[in-house]
């Protein structure tokens, strides 16, 4: 039997759905008290929020990487109210390409799914190795 990652192409979606979903796993057996994680501030410049200028703990990021990682792979659930209003917003400045043809706009779509889940493969590895740290264990 093969392993999965030999099954499929190094560019495949289904790849790097797999890598991040493992990647988030790996991060929740390490941290075994994401509670530590609480008011650590996060490195990353994107947990700025612009509209309101508050930065995510690291601990946010824990909470905000598994909910991702279970809605790719459980399926969509309905936002909350704040982040329904930010996504709408977002849907209004996207509509001209819903005019665009259908495979250029799945590509452009693809592409920027692989970036996002690339980023978010990455921050996932990057919090696990910080709760290493924290706890003093060397990688």
């Amino acid at each position: 039997m093969q392993p999965a990652e030999a099954r499929y192409n190094k560019n495949s979606l289904l790849l790097a759905l797999r890598r991040y979903s493992l990647a988030v796993s790996d991060m929740e057996q390490t941290i075994l008290l994401p509670s530590l994680l609480r008011d650590l501030p996060s490195d990353e410049l994107w947990d700025c929020d612009a509209a309101e200028e508050t930065c995510r703990d690291l601990y946010d990021n824990y909470l905000m990487l598994k909910a991702i990682r279970n809605a790719a792979e459980s399926g969509l659930i309905p936002l909350d109210d704040h982040k329904a209003k930010k996504n709408s917003a977002l849907s209004k400045t996207l509509e001209p390409l819903l005019d665009a043809d259908p495979e250029a706009l799945f590509r452009f779509h693809l592409k920027g799914l692989f970036s996002v889940l690339g980023d978010l493969t990455k921050k996932s590895q990057s919090l696990t190795e910080k709760y290493m740290d924290i706890i003093g264990v060397a990688n």
